[in-house]
Formats: C-alpha cells, structure tokens, sequence
C-alpha cells in the first residue's frame, strides 16, 4: 500500500468526527428544546454553516502557516489518530529538517483540520439524515443528499492535497470545494426560512448574476496566489516592483497542472511567473470592487436589499484593507487569514443575494 495513505486510524477518526458533530447538535437540541424538530433543523444548518465557515478560514491558517504536510500521510498521522501516538515519527522528521514541513506544531495545525473537517461531515450526514427522515412528509432531499455527497468530494480533495504534495491545482479546487459547500448551505437555509423575496429590475438581476461570476473567478485568482506563495512577488502599492507594468511570465504563472514551485518542465518557478499570478490578481481586484460597489450602490435603494447591500460594502471595504496589509506589512498572518474569511462571507453573502432576488415582473 502507497505509504501517503495509511486507513489504519479511520475508526477512531469516524469517532472523533462523530464527537465533533454531537457538540453542535446536542447544544441546539437542549438550547433551543422548547423549539419544534423543524425549527431545530433550520438552527442546526445555520450552525453547520458557522462551522464551515470557521472550517474554510482554519484551512487558510493552515496553510499560510505552512502546515498543510504536518502529518504526510492520509487520513491519520503517521498512521495514528492524533499527534500524541506520532511523537517519535515527528521527532525524527523535524530533527532532519527542523525547519520543514512537519514540526509538532503544525502536525498539531494540520489534525485539528482535520478533525473539524470531519465534524463538518458528520453535521451534513445528519442534516441529510433529517431530511430523508421526513421524506415522507414533503422534505426536500435532493439538496441535503447532494451536499452531502459534495463534502465527500471535498474530503478527497483534502486527501489529494496532502499526497500530492500541495499540488497548486489541487489546493485551488479544495478552496473552491468550500466555497461550494458554503453555497450549499446558504441554499439549505434559504429553503427551510420563509424568506420574502425581494424584487429587482431585470438589469439589476443580470448585474448580481455578473458579479457573483467575477466574484468567482477572483476568489480562485486569489487561491491561486495563496497556493503558490505569489502573495509577495509584489511588495509595494500601487506599483508591483515600482511599476505599473513590471517583468511577467504569464505562461509558466498560469500552466494549471504543474508541481509545486515548479513549471510543467520541472524546472523551479521563476520570480516573474510569480509577479504574473500576484498583478493579475490585483488588476483584477479592481473590476471586482467597482462592479460589487456599484451594485451594493444600487442595492440600497431597493426595499429589503439595503441591509445586504451594507453588508457587501462592509466586507468590500475589509477585502480592500486586509489586500492592502498583505502586500505592504509583508503578508501579515492575521490580515491573510482575514482576507480569505472576507472572501467566503462575499461568497454567502452575494448566494443568499440571488436566492431571494426576484426579477420585477414588467406590464
């Protein structure tokens, strides 16, 4: 068997994530026990969703601290459930490299991931379950059912992350797992509220449908900076390198399916092809915050969008600052950490956008 993936610890890993998820679900149950089963299950969603959130921005700190190969193998540590049991493994491997990839702090980092992955999973196996079980009283499954298998995917790419290596292709999609499963989420939550819609123009309705697109496609730019370590390629602002248009190699800074530091040749990544993912990035930031600030612009004149349309100026305003710190206060761990929470509350936000959006019907 390949040694990246070693099942031996799966049992006590099922056990541990099925702990992690009792915790939400016991703490709804009793919290809110005077509450109907349905109404416990709309809470219990929107704490799922919380905890994917904390989830997506663990992951950052997980991986802008360099711990995404804190325990090289799948899904355990060197073959066990926790850190504890790897104590030896670990010793030898930071006493070979005591600056490398596996230290006990980040196999510490890397686990806890890990494990709220997994409660994660249990919490969307149960809201799943929730709703098969009502199956016969109208409940919706296809959602639940389909999420459910989307976080088994999302479990397969973090698998992939550790034994490829943190494959930059791989890291990027795991990223946009996330985002999905926060998406489907926010859906869930949209179905079980009894939300009143909120009608917008025709033009209006195609402009929130543009800038969740471009939105997208941001976020993956800036999972592709992240993923190469691209974030200080260019250190001052507005200028990259004290110019406007500095030395780029866009074909090796964009080749999707290549290694680590590395080009599809296998030779190392130059410093241009890492200035050509970091400015594409930032260019590109710009048409993003001018078409998400008009739009929340427009939002506010619309009856029962201005507290959405406040809300996507505030995370506007804070993707703006926390970019800003990146470059200029040489990539602060707390700023970076932040700018990917911004990053997923805009994905939420501009979800729960479109599915209470109506386009105005015209006479």
């Amino acid at each position: 068997m390949n040694s990246l993936y070693n099942f031996a610890p799966t049992l006590h890993l099922l056990i541990l994530g099925a702990l992690v998820a009792s915790v939400p679900l016991g703490w709804i149950w009793l919290r809110q026990s005077s509450a109907s089963n349905s109404q416990r299950v709309v809470w219990f969603t929107q704490l799922t969703l919380f905890i994917t959130f904390d989830l997506v921005l663990f992951g950052a700190f997980t991986r802008l601290t360099d711990s995404g190969l804190g325990c090289p193998d799948w899904p355990g540590c060197y073959g066990f459930a926790s850190p504890v049991g790897a104590i030896s493994a670990i010793d030898a491997a930071q006493t070979a490299m005591p600056t490398g990839p596996v230290t006990h702090q980040k196999a510490w980092i890397e686990m806890i991931h890990r494990y709220m992955a997994m409660g994660v999973g249990g919490c969307i196996l149960t809201l799943a379950w929730f709703a098969w079980s009502k199956r016969s009283q109208g409940s919706n499954t296809k959602l639940p059912t389909f999420t459910l298998l989307w976080v088994c995917v999302q479990g397969a790419f973090g698998a992939l992350t550790v034994t490829m290596k943190l494959f930059p292709a791989i890291v990027t999609l795991h990223l946009l797992g996330g985002l999905v499963l926060l998406a489907l989420l926010t859906i869930q939550i949209y179905q079980q509220r009894q939300v009143t819609p909120v009608e917008i123009s025709s033009r209006l309705y195609r402009s929130a449908w543009i800038c969740a697109a471009l939105l997208l496609l941001q976020i993956l730019s800036g999972g592709w900076v992240s993923t190469n370590y691209a974030v200080l390629a260019c250190n001052t602002f507005p200028q990259c390198q004290d110019s406007w248009w500095p030395l780029m190699d866009f074909w090796n800074g964009f080749t999707i399916w290549r290694p680590l530091g590395l080009n599809a040749m296998g030779e190392p990544l130059t410093f241009q092809a890492l200035t050509a993912i970091h400015y594409v990035h930032r260019l590109s930031a710009y048409v993003v915050f001018i078409a998400l600030g008009a739009l929340a612009w427009q939002l506010l004149s619309v009856n029962g969008a201005k507290h959405i349309a406040k809300v996507l100026g505030a995370l506007l305003l804070l993707q703006l600052l926390t970019g800003l710190s990146n470059v200029v206060l040489d990539w602060p761990l707390i700023a970076a950490v932040v700018h990917t929470g911004g990053a997923a509350a805009l994905c939420i936000t501009m979800v729960w956008l479109l599915c209470i959006a109506r386009k105005l019907k015209t006479v």
